[in-house]
C-alpha cells in the first residue's frame, strides 16, 4: 500500500482541488478526523470515492465503489436526498448490518447528500468518534450540510460550463487539516567571542522568557536565562563551536521555569576547523537557532532508548518515526522506514489480521493487540534478525493524528491468535483474499431473497472485491444447467451452454460433478484442459466454482478476469468458501422465488378483475406489487354495491407472502359481505374486527371504509388504523380528510370504529391509498403524505358541469386528464422504482353531476 493511491491520475472529473478543499472544510465543521466524498461514475448507478482523507486508500479498497442499490448509507442519500447519521456502532449495526460487518469498530458518521438545482452530484460523508445519539450530532449535519451544498453549487458551475462532474479513477488520498497547532516556534541568535555580544531575536527572547527590552546581551546574561543545571556547560560550548567544533546534534537545554527548548549551533565564519592540538588565534563567531520542539522532542527521544522496537504511523499509513530496535525487530533499517509507507517497507506486515487491527485504530480510540509471525525468508536482511520465524505482538495507540505502534518478541503465542507462517504464495498485499471480509458478503446474502437479488449481490460484492469483470451463475433444473446470471461476456456468447446436460465435459458442469472448485491462470490453460471448447476473445482467468448447499447441488459460478493471474492458496480457499454461502442463499431464493409466484397468483385471484359501477360514481384502482423480497403483500381495494349507494374499501395486511395474501382474501371477502347488507360503516369495521381475531392468523390489518351516496354525494368514512384519505375539490384544493379511526382489525375485540360525514362534491375526488404510495426510507410519512396531496393537485383532472354537447378544443381542454390517467400519474413514480419494499393499492372515485351521466360510462376497474 501506498500513502497516495490515486494521485497519478487521469485528467478528468471536478478539480481535484475542489474536492480536497470541500473535504477538508466538512471536517472542520464537524468533530470528524476521517472524511471523503462519493461522486457518480460514468457506469450506471455507480458511486465512486472521489477523496479520501485520514486514512490509508488501499486499506479501505471494498469501499471504493459503492452501487446505489446496496444497502450503505451511501447509497441511501444518494437515491433519498435525506441525510443519514449514525451516531455509534450500535446504530449502525440497527440500520446497516453490512457496513458494521466490514468495519466493526467503535465510531459514528455523517452523510449528506450533494446536490444542486435539483441535481444529485453525490454524497459527502464524516466518520468521527462514536456519540450518544443522533441529537449530539445534529449541529454537525446542518454545518456538513451546508458544505455540501456549496460543494454542489460548485459543481453545478462546472457541469454548465461542459466540465466533468463524474470520477471513475482511483481516490485521492490526503491529510485531514492537522489536529493541533503548528510546530514549535523558531528563534535566532548570534554571540560574538570578540565582543562577548549575544544578539536574540525577539522569538528567541520569547522562548527563553526574557523581557522584550531587558536583556543585557552577554554570554553570562544567556547562562542565567537557562536552567542552572545547563548554565553551567553552556559556556563551554560555545567556546568549543567559536574554535570550529560545533556539537553534531542540537543542544537540550531547559529554561529557568523548566520548559525544554533545543539549541543548534554553527561556526558562522566559513573557515575550516582547527585541530585541537593547534590554538586558536582569534575566536569566530556564532550564530544559531533556539527550538520550541513541543512535547514530542522528548517523545522521541525517550522512545530511542527503549527496548521496545517503537515506530508511529501517520493517517495515510506513512511510518513518520521509527527508533532502532524496530528497525531491528522488522529486519529494516531504519532509515529506511521513515518516510515511507508501512506496506512499502514492511511488505510480509500486510496480513489480514494486521490489516483488521490498522482500520480499528484508524477509525477508533481503542488500543489494539495481535501477534504476527516473523517470515522465514532468504537472509538477506540488512539488518540482522534473530527472531526469524518467531513471532512478534505488536500493539497500536491511536491518536489523534498518529497511530504508535509497539513491536516486542513473543516466544509463545496463545492458541487462539496463532496463525500459519507467511507461505511464499500468499496473495500480495491488495488482493481480494486479504482485503474482502467474508461476512460482509454472508450478511448482504441474508437480504437477498430472489435469485436475481442473489445474483446482484455476487456482482456487486464479490467481483470487485476479487478485481473479477465476468460473471455467470448456473442453476440446476432436472440435471441440467440454466443461465440464471451473467455480466461481462460477449453478447450471445453463452447461449450455446444453455441447458447442457450434467454428462457434458464442460468445467462449468464438471465442477458440480465433482464438487472440487476449477481455477485456470490463463485462457491457454483453460484450453489445454478442454480441447475444442468455446472460448470468448478476450484474454484472463478463470474460477468455475461448485454450488453446493447441505450436499445437494445447486449450480455453478464462473468468474471472469481480463488479465492471466495465478490464484494463491488464501484466494482459493476464501472462494470456495464463498461458493457455499452463494449455494445456500440460491437455495433459499428458489424456495422465496417459487412461494412467490403461488403468492402472486393467489393474490391476483382475490382482487377484485372489475369494481362495481353506478351512474352517478366513476372509480379507478391500481394494485403494484413490491419488487423486494417476496414482493406479494396484502394490500387490498374494492368497490361494493351497498344498498342505493357504493362501499369503497381500501386494506393493508401485515406482512408479506402467502399467509398476508389469505388473510387478505378473507378480510376482502367479509367486507363484501357486510357492505351487500348495507351494514353502517361502524358495524363492518367492527364485524370484520371480530372475525379476524377469531381467525387468529397472527396478522393484523388496518383498512378504511367509506359508504358514499352517489345522488347526494354524503361520504360516511369509518377507519381501523388505515391512512387518512385525501380529498382534492373540483377547484383543485387538496386536503387531508380527518378520521378519528379506531385501532387496526385484529387486536382489541372492543374496538369501536368512529364515522365521520363528508360530502364529495361532482367533480371531487376521493383517494384511499396504502402506506406504500408514500412511506419512503429516511423520510417522514408525512411528507409522502404531503407529496401525494400535491401531485393530486396538478393532476389536472376536470370534468365539464352538464353536457350541453359542446365539442371542439374547448371541451377538450374543459376536460382534462381521466381519472385513470390520475390514477397512472399518481403511481408513475412507483412504477419505476426499482427498489420498492412495498406495495401500493390507491383507489380513486369521483361523482359526477346528473346532467352528464347519460350514455356515459359509469365506472371501471383496475
Amino acid at each position: 500500500m501506498t500513502g497516495s493511491a490515486g494521485n497519478e491520475r487521469k485528467p478528468s472529473g471536478p478539480p481535484p482541488a475542489l474536492l480536497t478543499a470541500a473535504v477538508a472544510d466538512a471536517l472542520r465543521a464537524t468533530d470528524g478526523r476521517t472524511g471523503g466524498v462519493y461522486l457518480c461514475s460514468a457506469t450506471s448507478r455507480l458511486l465512486r470515492l472521489a477523496v479520501l482523507s485520514g486514512l490509508p486508500g488501499p486499506l479501505f479498497r471494498p469501499w471504493w465503489r459503492v452501487h446505489m442499490d446496496r444497502p450503505f448509507p451511501v447509497a441511501d442519500v444518494y437515491r433519498t436526498g435525506a441525510p443519514v447519521v449514525l451516531a455509534n456502532a450500535t446504530e449502525m449495526m440497527r440500520r446497516y448490518a453490512q457496513l458494521a460487518a466490514g468495519l466493526p469498530f467503535q465510531f459514528g458518521s455523517l452523510y449528506v447528500p450533494v446536490v444542486a438545482d435539483g441535481r444529485s452530484f453525490g454524497v459527502l460523508a464524516v466518520l468521527r468518534r462514536a456519540a450518544a445519539g443522533a441529537a449530539e450530532v445534529q449541529a454537525e449535519r446542518e454545518r456538513l450540510t451546508a458544505v455540501a451544498d456549496a460543494l454542489g453549487a460548485d459543481l453545478l458551475r462546472l457541469a454548465a460550463d461542459g466540465g466533468d462532474v463524474t470520477w471513475d479513477d482511483e481516490p485521492l488520498c490526503v491529510r485531514p487539516p492537522a489536529a493541533g497547532p503548528a510546530p514549535g516556534r523558531v528563534g535566532r541568535f548570534s554571540w560574538d567571542p570578540a565582543t562577548d555580544v549575544v544578539t536574540l531575536d525577539e522569538q528567541a527572547r520569547t522562548l527563553l522568557g526574557l523581557p522584550p527590552d531587558d536583556f543585557p546581551g552577554t554570554l553570562d546574561a544567556l547562562a542565567r536565562a537557562v536552567d542552572p543545571t545547563d548554565a553551567h556547560r553552556l559556556p563551554g560550548l560555545l567556546h568549543r563551536t567559536a574554535r570550529g567544533r560545533p556539537p553534531p546534534l542540537p543542544l537540550q537545554v531547559r529554561t529557568t521555569e523548566g520548559g525544554l527548548r533545543l539549541l543548534e549551533l554553527w561556526d558562522a565564519s566559513g573557515v575550516a576547523p582547527l585541530p585541537d592540538d593547534v590554538p586558536s588565534t582569534a575566536p569566530r563567531p556564532i550564530a544559531g537557532v533556539l527550538l520550541d520542539p513541543g512535547p514530542g522532542a522528548l517523545a522521541d527521544g525517550a522512545a530511542d532508548l527503549l527496548p521496545e522496537g517503537v515506530f508511529c504511523l501517520d493517517r495515510l499509513g506513512l511510518v513518520v518515526y521509527a527508533n532502532a530496535r524496530a528497525g531491528h525487530l522488522l529486519g529494516v533499517p531504519r532509515d529506511r522506514l521513515v518516510g515511507r509507507s508501512l506496506w512499502d517497507a514492511v511488505p510480509w506486515l500486510i496480513q489480514p489480521t494486521c490489516e483488521e487491527h490498522l482500520r480499528g485504530a484508524l477509525l477508533s480510540p481503542e488500543p489494539a493487540h495481535f501477534h504476527v509471525r516473523l517470515p522465514v525468508t532468504a537472509d538477506t536482511s540488512p539488518v540482522p534478525r534473530p527472531y526469524e520465524g518467531d513471532w512478534l505482538r505488536v500493539s497500536l495507540y491511536p491518536g489523534a493524528d498518529l497511530v504508535t505502534c509497539k513491536a516486542v518478541p513473543a516466544n509463545r503465542v496463545p492458541d487462539e491468535t496463532a496463525h500459519d507462517p507467511v507461505e511464499t504464495d500468499t496473495p500480495a498485499p491488495g488482493t481480494g483474499a486479504s482485503l474482502y471480509r467474508p461476512i460482509v458478503l454472508a450478511i448482504a446474502l441474508t437480504e437477498a431473497v430472489t435469485a436475481r437479488q442473489v445474483s446482484a449481490v455476487v456482482m456487486q460484492e464479490l467481483l470487485p472485491a476479487f478485481g473479477g469483470r465476468r460473471l455467470a451463475i448456473y442453476l440446476l433444473q432436472e440435471r441440467h444447467l440454466y443461465l440464471a446470471w451473467e455480466s461481462g461476456f460477449p453478447e450471445g456468447f453463452l447461449a450455446p451452454f444453455e441447458g447442457v446436460g450434467l454428462d457434458t465435459r464442460l468445467p462449468g458442469v464438471e465442477t458440480l460433478t465433482t464438487g472440487r472448485p476449477l481455477f485456470f491462470d490463463s485462457m491457454q490453460q483453460l484450453a489445454d484442459a478442454y480441447p475444442g471448447i468455446d472460448l470468448d476473445a478476450s484474454e484472463g482467468a478463470r474460477a468455475f466454482l461448485p454450488l453446493i448447499a447441505s450436499g445437494r447441488p445447486v449450480g455453478s459460478c464462473i468468474l471472469g478476469f481480463d488479465r492471466s493471474r495465478s490464484f494463491g492458496s488464501e484466494e482459493r480457499t476464501v472462494l470456495t468458501a464463498l461458493a457455499g454461502l452463494i449455494a445456500h442463499a440460491m437455495e433459499k431464493a428458489q424456495r422465496y422465488d417459487t412461494e412467490a409466484a403461488l403468492a402472486r397468483g393467489l393474490q391476483q385471484a382475490l382482487l377484485p378483475r372489475r369494481l362495481s359501477q353506478h351512474a352517478r360514481v366513476e372509480t379507478a384502482g391500481r394494485y403494484l406489487p413490491g419488487t423486494e423480497g417476496m414482493d406479494v403483500g396484502g394490500d387490498w381495494y374494492d368497490v361494493v354495491e351497498a344498498g342505493d349507494g357504493l362501499a369503497l374499501v381500501i386494506g393493508d395486511v401485515q406482512g408479506h407472502g402467502v399467509q398476508a395474501a389469505a388473510t387478505m382474501g378473507q378480510l376482502r371477502s367479509a367486507v363484501r359481505a357486510f357492505a351487500l347488507g348495507d351494514r353502517p360503516p361502524e358495524e363492518v369495521m367492527g364485524g370484520t374486527n371480530h372475525l379476524l381475531i377469531d381467525l387468529d392468523p397472527g396478522q393484523f390489518a388496518s383498512c378504511c371504509y367509506v359508504r358514499l351516496d352517489p345522488a347526494t354525494g354524503l361520504a360516511r368514512a369509518a377507519r381501523a388504523g388505515h391512512l387518512p384519505p385525501l380529498l382534492r375539490h373540483p377547484d383543485g384544493r387538496t386536503e387531508v380528510v380527518e378520521l378519528p379511526g379506531g385501532v387496526v382489525l385484529g387486536v382489541d375485540p372492543r374496538a369501536h370504529y368512529p364515522v365521520t360525514e363528508l360530502r364529495l362534491e361532482p367533480g371531487a375526488i376521493l383517494a384511499l391509498y396504502t402506506d406504500g404510495l408514500v412511506e419512503r426510507p429516511g423520510h417522514d410519512i408525512d411528507d409522502g403524505i404531503t407529496d401525494l396531496r400535491r401531485a393530486l393537485a396538478g393532476a389536472g383532472f376536470s370534468r365539464p358541469p352538464a353536457d350541453t354537447g359542446a365539442t371542439g378544443p374547448a371541451a377538450e381542454a374543459r376536460s382534462g386528464r381521466s381519472l385513470a390517467d390520475v390514477a397512472d400519474l399518481l403511481t408513475a413514480t412507483a412504477r419505476q422504482a426499482a427498489d420498492r419494499a412495498d406495495d401500493i393499492a390507491l383507489l380513486l372515485a369521483t361523482r359526477q353531476a346528473a346532467e352528464v351521466t347519460h350514455g356515459k360510462r359509469a365506472g371501471h376497474g383496475a
